[in-house]
């Protein structure tokens, strides 16, 4: 009885919560119904409240103050179970306790546990992102790494015909900032990338790293390693190191062949994942996922089964993706329109 009463206490005081309610985990926010696109990778915060809009098939409609799009879309499993069907006003809805507790004895059922246990899984799951560097710098001209660019005089740099490092994320996406102190997170976010601690690599790593990733002159190694690789379970070094032989495997395949030998032309996804399976074996392509803006190929995200540097290895159990870009232009160096 006591735990009854503890849990209607619970129950009665989210109801009465005027419509902004703090979510039961954390969750990722989505710009659509679809859950194929996330916006500055929004993830709802446990301790923060939020007010559903409209709840619709099984989604609640929040509004996430400061982010646009402000309006998202989360499972109805993100937030504790109100009246959904008449979220605005809160205060008539009526309680059913019997089918609360029944939600209640469902979430501690050995099914739902044993669920939770094989998400776990997907932990070692890795996305390796890389960066078409042309294309990225089409849309941030101002950044260090991109101005430059226009003034390559004698034969293309390095990145300019080839992928650079944007970042290797473990799996699922919320998994982030690992054991890092709050002040650390604050500067992260408020990209003050520049004023976090040094993160102790080598000078080898250090140098192949600058070489790798042109965002290195912006200090985005360091956010980085403390938003994803702090994730990564190994040192910077390592975490670092992994990342520049699986772009490196990438580069010196049939995929970078591909990319090399068309730039400022267009190529399609099909291409892409052909060239995949032609140098990392059959089936290597479903894990690739295209991202375009205004036309040009702008990144590739290689989803991977696990960490490491083998490259053909970990593609066997990473996960089949979608991709909604299907045909982009490889872009040359340069800003277009000069």
């Amino acid at each position: 009885m006591f735990k009854i009463f503890i849990f209607f206490s619970a129950f009665m005081s989210i109801l009465f919560a005027k419509g902004n309610i703090a979510p039961l985990k954390e969750c990722q926010a989505f710009n659509n119904m679809k859950h194929t696109k996330n916006t500055h990778h929004v993830i709802l915060e446990k301790k923060k409240k939020y007010r559903i809009v409209r709840h619709h098939k099984g989604q609640d409609l929040i509004v996430v103050k400061g982010e646009s799009p402000a309006q998202r879309w989360v499972d109805e499993s993100c937030f504790p179970g109100t009246n959904k069907d008449n979220v605005a006003p809160a205060k008539s809805a009526s309680i059913n306790l019997d089918n609360a507790l029944e939600r209640a004895a469902t979430n501690m059922s050995p099914s739902r546990v044993n669920k939770k246990k094989s998400s776990k899984s997907s932990r070692s799951q890795m996305l390796l992102a890389l960066s078409w560097h042309n294309a990225f710098c089409e849309s941030h001209r101002k950044k260090k790494e991109c101005r430059g660019g226009l003034f390559s005089m004698g034969g293309n740099r390095y990145n300019e015909t080839h992928f650079v490092l944007h970042g290797l994320w473990p799996q699922p996406i919320r998994n982030v900032y690992c054991n890092i102190d709050r002040k650390y997170i604050a500067m992260d976010k408020h990209k003050q990338w520049g004023r976090l601690p040094d993160i102790g690599l080598s000078n080898s790593t250090e140098k192949a790293l600058k070489d790798a990733m042109p965002g290195f002159m912006s200090n985005l190694y360091k956010h980085e390693w403390y938003k994803h690789g702090t994730c990564y379970k190994q040192s910077a070094d390592v975490y670092y190191q992994d990342a520049i032989k699986l772009l490196t495997q990438v580069n010196e395949s049939k995929v970078g062949t591909l990319f090399t030998h068309n730039i400022g032309k267009k190529v399609t996804l099909q291409q892409v994942r052909h060239a995949f399976d032609l140098s990392f074996g059959h089936g290597a392509g479903k894990h690739v996922e295209m991202k375009c803006k205004k036309g040009l190929i702008t990144e590739l995200w290689i989803n991977l089964g696990g960490a490491g540097s083998n490259l053909p290895e970990l593609l066997k159990s990473g996960k089949n993706v979608r991709s909604r870009c299907s045909k982009g232009k490889i872009d040359k160096v340069g800003f277009s329109g000069r």
